[in-house]
């Protein structure tokens, strides 16, 4: 006759935690850790039990794991590694770390070594003491991507957990600018300053990471995301230095000392209970003492408040009767002053066919000249002919300027190099002639 198997207690209690009518392994997320169930107790093993027990056990793995070149012991070795310890407590805590995994016996040599399993832990450890500072957590993510990079299975996850503590960053240091606080912001200063080397080597190791493994769509995704927090966070420097030269600024500074209230506030953050206690004695009264107000202006509030304010209706706010407004029988305008206008049409009217531009255009100053080589501009348009008056003179010339489109040197009249050119008569314009007139 044979028993019914006893049901699993873990998954007993697993279940649990879930409502009524799901099982465990209906969740996707829960799956990955019920495979990995091996390491999860090996965990466990280390890690319950008091603070005391499971730093002798991490002691005891550590210092079993550094026995590179000889990685096997035998039971006496194990007493004569640490005699500091209590015997029997040794051997029980061997004893449970063989149950569980963390360590390996050969029967056949009848002798101790670390598992695998042990031996991850270890690595895992070390590389996590290792980063132990304040802003090295970015070292140890940034550490465990490039890993997972250098075998080419970076896995979305292992993204997404860099991605949360960079955002965390970004957060953080926007909140201290917003808070307005010198001392914050300053903190904040600081603290990116600790972290600047890891986000700038999580950027290059997350750019070789884009360049050499094929990532799929959703962890490329995470990658870029993580590439344009990082760029956003090397930029809060600048907004440091903003915010801080405006709080500068805003210092009100106490008298001719040298000293700002941020001064008094970074002296008294200084100072420990005690001393801001007799700080404040005789300083606080529960009553306002009024010494400080200035007679004429106490008065003048006072005069508002109990007349102004409670009688309105001797304030006379009427605004004054409409009256007509004055009639104009017509606005005088001064004519325009054509004179130069006409003074350089009558010069092109009777100019020389082939008259250099570099003699007819520059006169007396830089402001005439240019004046001159605009008009040149309006000789020939159809627009301006079809008007009345010294400018539609000067369109209906039958002169046309031709440029060469070489430069020349003057250096006078206010005209350091103008644009070679000459006057033609209409009649002997090539067709395909274009005017440029570029001077300067």
């Amino acid at each position: 006759m044979r028993s019914e198997p006893r049901p699993n207690s873990t998954e007993e209690r697993l279940a649990d935690w879930f409502v009524r009518g799901v099982e465990p392994d209906d969740v996707p997320a829960l799956h990955a850790l019920i495979q990995a169930r091996p390491a999860i107790q090996s965990l466990s093993t280390l890690f319950s039990g008091t603070e005391a027990a499971v730093l002798v056990r991490l002691l005891v793995l550590r210092e079993l794991g550094r026995r590179g070149g000889d990685p096997f012991f035998e039971a006496g070795e194990l007493r004569a590694q640490f005699p500091y310890l209590d015997e029997a407590k040794l051997n029980h805590l061997i004893g449970r770390l063989r149950i569980n995994g963390l360590l390996s016996w050969d029967s056949e040599t009848a002798r101790y070594s670390v598992s695998p399993l042990g031996r991850m832990i270890i690595a895992a450890l070390s590389g996590l003491l290792k980063f132990d500072d304040d802003g090295a957590e970015l070292g140890y993510l940034a550490a465990q991507l490039a890993g997972s990079g250098a075998i080419g299975s970076v896995q979305e996850d292992e993204l997404q957990h860099l991605l949360s503590r960079l955002v965390e960053l970004k957060d953080e240091f926007e909140r201290a600018i917003l808070s307005g606080s010198e001392h914050r912001i300053r903190g904040a200063e600081t603290k990116l300053a600790s972290v600047w080397s890891w986000v700038d080597k999580g950027s290059d190791i997350l750019r070789r990471i884009i360049d050499e493994t094929d990532l799929e769509g959703p962890t490329h995704r995470a990658a870029q995301r993580i590439g344009q927090v990082q760029s956003e966070l090397l930029r809060m420097s600048g907004a440091f230095q903003r915010a801080l030269n405006q709080i500068e600024s805003q210092k009100v500074h106490l008298g001719a000392s040298g000293l700002s209230s941020a001064d008094v506030s970074a002296w008294l953050r200084s100072l420990d209970q005690s001393r801001l206690v007799a700080l404040a004695q005789g300083a606080v009264s529960p009553v306002p003492d009024m010494n400080f107000v200035l007679g004429d202006i106490a008065l003048d509030a006072a005069e508002f408040e109990l007349v102004d304010k409670l009688l309105p209706d001797k304030l006379d706010a009427r605004l004054p009767n409409a009256a007509e407004s004055p009639l104009s029988e017509g606005v005088e305008l001064e004519p325009p002053d054509y004179a130069e206008l006409e003074h350089w049409r009558d010069a092109l009217r009777v100019a020389p066919d082939g008259w250099p531009l570099a003699e007819a255009v520059p006169l007396r100053d830089y402001e005439l000249s240019s004046y001159r080589l605009s008009l040149l501009a309006l000789i020939g348009d159809r627009e301006s002919a079809t008007l009345d008056g010294p400018v539609a003179d000067l369109a209906r010339l039958a002169t046309r300027p031709v440029w060469s489109g070489r430069v020349l040197r003057l250096d006078r009249d206010g005209v350091a190099e103008m644009s070679e050119g000459h006057l033609r008569a209409k009649a002997a314009e090539p067709d395909n002639q274009a005017g440029d007139p570029n001077g300067n």
